[in-house]
């Protein structure tokens, strides 16, 4: 529980006209006080002024079954002597007693016939008024003699970095227009018109500005065609392919914090093993021959290269279904505004997934959560070394330059031996799987990645009526290239169906077979009804075939969600088998993502941004109305400059509507802002063990 207490010093003049001083002590009420004997509680609270010789207590009435009790009762102690008027203008609490009083409150439940049983107590010093003339603070009850125990031996020290972010979050439908402005992002035209653009342009100078955009698209599965037309905008104003994505652009922070969300789990499954390996073997891997102690660490250093290499390429089929996506995009929008250059295709991937995530992972594993703490010197710099390498390895643009991008001529010298035509193709193969729909296409020397197997029931094929036999149990198979079911497991296939040609994964009512946990293949030959052993079998399996064949091309968009018998669909009566699905499919893009996102909190913090950028905001209003009266040529203002403004009246007409919702936010904001009995603001912050 917690005490809401208000303390205060006045001077008082008596009727034989000396000056004194009291302390007011006002308990206003009590928060989440415990239960007894599993009901609410009688409590009261003693207020007792302690100090040398000193032991004032007052006592507040009892309140009745209540866990919350508000008392609102204040209580005036004398802690200075009075003295002449006239021989003293302004009092203070003397120096000897402000650091020996301090105000104890003690929280107890009347018993009546028993004795009372002890709640909590808090501890307030005196001295605390010294710079707070009315002090105002919820405290949190501690156990008896909080503050009397002698200090434990000193344990050396830790330093904290701390970051206190203040929400106050509005019910859910106070934030549905600013939610729905900012999903309507990506189909503004143009995108620099759009609530998330403008968003991301007057808090370009904080990084952390683009955070809660990002986790709300990637909430509402927006966040592909936002980030592919801001990173159309982006290339319109890039002049040479070889600084394709290299700037801090609102494009940039959004793949970034979005690789940072996604990308976690995949980061730990590529790197984690060989990072562990790395900081727990100490080899020597120093190659600078000014560093250079001792023995020849050259061979340390390429064989962990080589491993860290080989991770990253062969981690096709482990690339978040969201990543691969994205990278298609930036893909195909590079080559259409560089179709002369050959190598733009590779740049526009790798400068992302090498660059900004493979690289800066292996160079900072503990902030990606691949190790707990920050590595030692001697780890560190291996991880430099590594991450040196491998940023040149997978840059396509550094590849084609000949080693120019190596300012140490060690670092040249020892990446001479990774100058091979089979390194090139693995980067070339690995980029080729995560960004075109031919994605994790393996060659035939390469063994398949098997992403589930497990024993269903299959639903005999050409059977029309109900019945046990009409299911067999199969071995059912799943690979990045082929689905399979085998009488047993290790028997060969009865029948193989390509993942390309997987049109739709889809859940099956149980009324179609009266069957639990039923799901449906759905592909350009029949379609394929199997039973999971539960419900857990029958998610693990659509969460896994769903993101595999999710870019098909044909795929349906919509399903039946019962089957055909009788001479119609169960689900919908259509008479014709052929008929389009009466449902729409599932969204497959965040199947395998598990994101724990406040909607409503994300879109308060965006809410925040805005408001402490008005003044941006209200800049960004003038230059639009300036240039959509003005036709003429644009006079380059400081603040206006700063701004992406394709279409003045869309811009103009997209900050009005911010504009307005803002003000109906604030003022929502305004009606909630009485913070008498809050706990936790600025005006009445909780205070734990001391004061």
């Amino acid at each position: 529980g917690k005490v809401h207490l208000e303390m205060r010093l006045n001077e008082v003049i008596t009727e034989n006209g000396s000056v004194g001083q009291h302390l007011v002590v006002r308990i206003i009420e009590c928060q989440g006080l415990p239960l007894i004997s599993g009901q609410n509680c009688d409590p009261y609270a003693t207020v007792s002024l302690v100090g040398p010789a000193r032991s004032d207590q007052k006592k507040t009435k009892v309140k009745k079954k209540t866990s919350d009790p508000h008392f609102e009762e204040t209580f005036f102690f004398e802690v200075t002597r009075t003295s002449s008027y006239s021989k003293k203008s302004h009092f203070q609490v003397e120096e000897e007693d402000i650091e020996k009083l301090e105000i104890k409150v003690d929280l107890w439940n009347n018993e009546n016939l028993a004795q009372d049983v002890f709640l909590g107590e808090t501890r307030v010093h005196v001295k605390i008024l010294r710079s707070d003339h009315i002090h105002k603070a919820w405290y949190l009850l501690q156990p008896k003699g909080n503050g009397s125990k002698s200090k434990s031996d000193d344990l050396g020290s830790l330093r904290l970095k701390l970051t206190y972010i203040e929400d106050t979050v509005l019910p859910s439908a106070f934030y549905t227009p600013l939610c729905n402005l900012l999903l309507k992002s990506p189909d503004v035209k143009p995108i620099s018109a759009s609530a998330g653009h403008i968003l991301g342009d007057i808090c370009r100078e904080r990084c952390e500005a683009v955070l809660p955009t990002v986790r709300l698209l990637l909430h509402h599965n927006r966040f592909v065609p936002f980030v592919s037309a801001v990173a159309a905008l982006e290339l319109e104003n890039t002049q040479e392919a070889n600084t394709i994505f290299r700037g801090n652009s609102l494009a940039t922070r959004c793949i970034d914090d979005m690789m940072k969300i996604v990308g976690k789990n995949y980061l730990a499954v590529t790197l984690k093993p060989v990072i562990d390996e790395i900081c727990e073997s100490n080899k020597t891997c120093e190659i600078d021959p000014v560093k250079l102690k001792e023995g020849d660490n050259v061979e340390n250093l390429q064989g962990y290269v080589q491993k860290v290499f080989s991770s990253i390429t062969q981690s096709s089929s482990s690339c978040p279904p969201l990543m691969c996506d994205v990278f298609r995009s930036l893909r195909n929008l590079a080559c259409k505004r560089f179709s002369a250059d050959p190598h733009v295709q590779y740049s526009a991937v790798s400068s992302f997934v090498f660059l900004r995530f493979f690289a800066v992972a292996v160079l900072s594993p503990h902030s990606f959560q691949l190790r707990s703490h920050h590595p030692d010197p001697e780890i560190s710099r291996t991880l430099t070394l590594i991450s040196k390498t491998i940023q040149t390895l997978g840059s396509w643009g550094s590849l084609s330059k000949k080693m120019s991008s190596f300012k140490e001529t060690y670092m040249y010298d020892f990446f001479k031996s990774f100058q091979e035509d089979k390194c090139i193709e693995k980067v070339k193969k690995f980029l080729d799987e995560i960004s075109t729909n031919v994605s994790k296409e393996s060659s035939v020397l390469e063994d398949a990645v098997v992403l589930k197997e497990g024993e269903v029931q299959k639903r005999a094929q050409g059977r029309k009526r109900l019945g046990k036999k009409n299911f067999k149990k199969r071995w059912l198979r799943l690979t990045n290239r082929e689905l399979s079911y085998h009488k047993h497991k290790g028997k060969e296939a009865l029948c193989i169906i390509n993942v390309k040609n997987i049109q739709a994964v889809e859940k099956l009512d149980e009324s179609a077979f009266n069957r639990k946990n039923m799901f449906q293949v759905v592909h350009c030959e029949k379609l394929l009804y199997m039973q999971a052993g539960n419900c857990v079998e029958a998610g693990e399996w659509l969460e896994v075939l769903g993101p595999v064949s999710r870019c098909n091309e044909g795929r349906f968009s919509s399903f039946h969600p019962s089957n055909y018998s009788g001479g119609f669909w169960q689900c919908c009566r259509s008479p014709s088998s052929s008929a389009p699905g009466c449902k729409p499919c599932t969204t497959t893009v965040l199947a395998n993502l598990q994101l724990d996102i406040d909607c409503d909190r994300e879109t308060e913090r965006i809410f925040s941004l805005l408001s402490a950028n008005d003044a941006k905001l209200q800049n960004m209003e003038d230059a639009c109305a300036s240039m959509a009266v003005y036709q003429g040529p644009q006079r380059e203002q400081e603040d206006y400059s700063k701004f992406t403004i394709q279409e003045p009246k869309e811009t103009f007409q997209t900050l009005k509507q911010l504009r307005n919702i803002m003000e109906e936010l604030q003022r929502q904001h305004n009606i909630r802002s009485d913070t008498a009995a809050q706990y936790g603001s600025m005006d009445n912050p909780i205070i734990g063990k001391t004061s």
